[in-house]
């Protein structure tokens, strides 16, 4: 699409994480020396919180690739809402353990007997728990309680939580206590700022051979800034559709107004069905998101726009049962009729979106082939 038309090598925007767009923010950084630190204790909870879309996943894989193959053995599991015994059950598997017919206390000893001959060869087992503000207390208590796996005096199994920052509400709960005292550093993972907000742009456009085509002007980052409050997610959602309409509209320079077009192309496809409205006189959100920081009508719209996105992509995510090790789990909790209608809503909804993308390029290829039916009687005459 608008890659080829501006040069560059790749879709610098995309919203699966890929770590090799990793941008070491001030936050970032620090949280990554949390994520170091905890792990040369080798003990231990580190615990990592975020808004959704703050960089926790790719910071994760960051760090995974820095990892020593020879002596750590990670896995990574995304939670839904576990119950503690399936917990237990997708641990085991994750880290390749049989588990079918298996009852929880024969999975139990499976999964320490592997722990202990990893480190009878020297290695030790990390384990990477994402969207860890969806387990329940008695999930979180199996996680502490697989965290008493020892070899003499050393811990044979580590676990970093990852969350939302629903995660360190759920951590002050009385019954938290004794995991608390297991967490050996704790980090929550905060916004860019403004002059991050260009870096990180920047950041991933060079990434994919960007030769300052398109140019930016310095309004269009304090916009964009103000829309998404430095939140990575929202950044490559506004960004991602600003380089579209850039090529749609043949432009080499973008700056504050097409930033604010796009915002409001993306309130008018998303924001009805979230219950937004056109506010007389401005565009302005009626549903119950924060305000953008400058307060003006149209940043609101733009940031509630920009936040449904990624509420929607983390709702309908979430009922996606977990695969390990290309295994499904096993299945949820039925969703009731209600919920099911309304994830039903925003796959629509989405579904929307890419086909009115769709549409605007095929109009471009029919002017196009105009442009080049012309061109080919000019040179026939």
């Amino acid at each position: 699409m608008y890659e080829s038309y501006y040069g560059l090598s790749g879709k610098p925007f995309q919203l699966s994480p890929d770590p090799e767009f990793f941008f070491g923010s001030r936050g970032h950084r620090r949280a990554m020396a949390y994520l170091e630190y905890g792990l040369h204790q080798a003990e231990g909870f580190i615990v990592v919180t975020g808004e959704v879309g703050a960089g926790k996943t790719t910071l994760v894989q960051q760090l995974l690739r820095r990892l020593p193959v020879n002596n750590v053995v990670p896995v990574q599991i995304v939670t839904t809402q576990l119950e503690a015994e399936d917990l237990v059950r997708i641990v085991a598997s994750s880290f390749g353990l049989p588990t079918e017919t298996q009852d929880k206390s024969t999975l139990l000893i499976r999964l320490e007997q592997y722990l202990r001959q990893l480190q009878t060869e020297g290695k030790r087992a990390l384990l990477i728990v994402d969207e860890a503000q969806n387990l329940g207390a008695r999930a979180i208590e199996e996680l502490r309680m697989l965290s008493n796996f020892q070899v003499g005096t050393r811990a044979i199994l580590q676990s970093f939580l990852l969350g939302q920052p629903e995660l360190r509400d759920l951590m002050q709960r009385a019954e938290m206590r004794q995991l608390k005292q297991r967490i050996i550093a704790a980090y929550h993972l905060g916004p860019l700022d403004r002059a991050e907000t260009q870096q990180y742009i920047e950041h991933r456009l060079a990434h994919v051979g960007w030769k300052n085509d398109p140019a930016f002007d310095s309004t269009a980052f304090d916009r964009i800034y103000a829309l998404t409050h430095g939140i990575p997610r929202r950044i490559n959602t506004l960004a991602d559709r600003l380089l579209l309409s850039g090529f749609l509209s043949e432009r080499h320079r973008l700056g504050e107004r097409d930033v604010i077009e796009v915002a409001e192309e993306l309130r008018l496809e998303l924001g009805p069905r979230r219950g937004y409205q056109r506010a007389e006189g401005a565009d302005a959100p009626v549903a119950d998101a924060p305000p953008a920081a400058s307060g003006s009508a149209d940043e609101a719209a733009g940031q509630a726009t920009l936040e449904a996105v990624d509420e929607a992509l983390e709702e309908i995510g979430a009922q996606t049962p977990e695969r390990v090790n290309g295994s499904p789990a096993r299945p949820q909790r039925p969703i009731a009729p209600a919920r099911m209608a309304a994830l039903e809503e925003r796959v629509e909804m989405l579904e929307s979106t890419t086909g009115m993308i769709f549409g605007a390029l095929k109009k471009v290829l029919r002017l196009l082939r105009v442009r080049a039916s012309e061109a080919t009687e000019r040179d026939t005459t």
